[in-house]
């Protein structure tokens, strides 16, 4: 019988060590190992400096509480910083978005739709501007924020970036600012499409009540609502010509945005009548229509 106790009171020691150490980490290292966690979603931040942040979303089981109270948050976040640092942080209460924390509150990882906010000490330091970045999904390598205008975007290997691009045919005063990504010069070797300003926009119109394609073209061109990739969008598209050059855009715009936002599709090309008879070749519409359907693909907007 003695022997029997001398067992049981060293389980019952160990079974309190462990849950000690359970405690502990739980508590002061903010590590959750309850197998009741189940993964919800992994994303990537792109922010300033080109910083990024790994985040994997966990939720836990509700816990009860009485009728009346505030519910108590269970989930958990595991995130990687680009400088190496990782955070294991629980829930914690928040009227607003999905707020995490660690024991002191010292480090604050706060997700709010689409973007995110990283306190230390609760001061914005090293991660600002944080917007989810799509995955690629294939041929994108790049990548771009846009934290004024709310936004990341990928896009392919040797397009060139204009920051400082304005859309100005809609005359003076009208001038509609964003950011162009340019098709490399190889892209268009050999035909008659121009590398010179054939590329994908963002765009963004301050101040709209109303976001719709029309806004980024002439007022004559009728949008119509095109859902495409699960997303819904404002679409118009306007043809013009000139001199030999023939002109195509495409815009799809992205209704409920403030500022409005929209991607042009503007594509320069010449009259094969103009070239030597078999001097160039036409340029594969499909496939750069294809290559720029994945860039705005990629969009993702606060």
């Amino acid at each position: 019988m003695k022997k029997k106790f001398s067992v049981s009171l060293m389980v019952i020691i160990l079974a309190v060590i462990f849950a000690g150490g359970i405690w502990f980490f739980n508590t002061k290292g903010n590590i959750n190992f309850s197998s009741s966690l189940s993964l919800i979603i992994k994303v990537t931040y792109l922010c300033d400096n080109n910083k990024t942040i790994e985040a994997a979303f966990y939720k836990g089981e509700p816990k009860p509480v009485q009728p009346g109270e505030m519910p108590i948050p269970s989930g958990s976040v595991k995130i990687v910083l680009s400088d190496g640092r990782s955070f294991d942080l629980p829930q914690t209460i928040s009227a607003d978005g999905s707020r995490y924390a660690n024991s002191d509150e010292s480090f604050i990882f706060w997700s709010k739709g689409n973007g995110a906010l990283v306190l230390e000490n609760n001061v914005e330091k090293d991660y600002k501007g944080c917007i989810v970045l799509s995955q690629d999904s294939g041929g994108l390598p790049n990548v771009y924020l846009d934290s004024k205008m709310g936004f990341t975007i990928r896009y392919p290997e040797g397009y060139s970036v204009d920051s400082s691009y304005k859309y100005q045919a809609l005359g003076p005063g009208k001038d509609i600012s964003g950011v162009k990504f340019i098709i490399p010069q190889s892209f268009a070797s050999g035909t008659n499409l121009s590398s010179f300003d054939t590329g994908v926009s963002v765009e963004a119109i301050p101040n709209v009540l109303d976001c719709n394609a029309s806004l980024f073209l002439s007022d004559k061109v009728k949008p119509q609502m095109i859902t495409d990739n699960n997303f819904e969008y404002s679409f118009a598209s306007s043809t013009d010509a000139g001199a030999g050059n023939r002109y195509e855009e495409h815009v799809w715009a992205l209704p409920g945005t403030n500022p409005c936002l929209a991607v042009r599709y503007f594509i320069h090309y010449m009259a094969l009548e103009n070239y030597p008879q078999g001097s160039v070749s036409e340029f594969n519409r499909d496939a750069l229509i294809s290559q720029f359907d994945k860039i705005r693909h990629s969009l993702i907007n606060l």
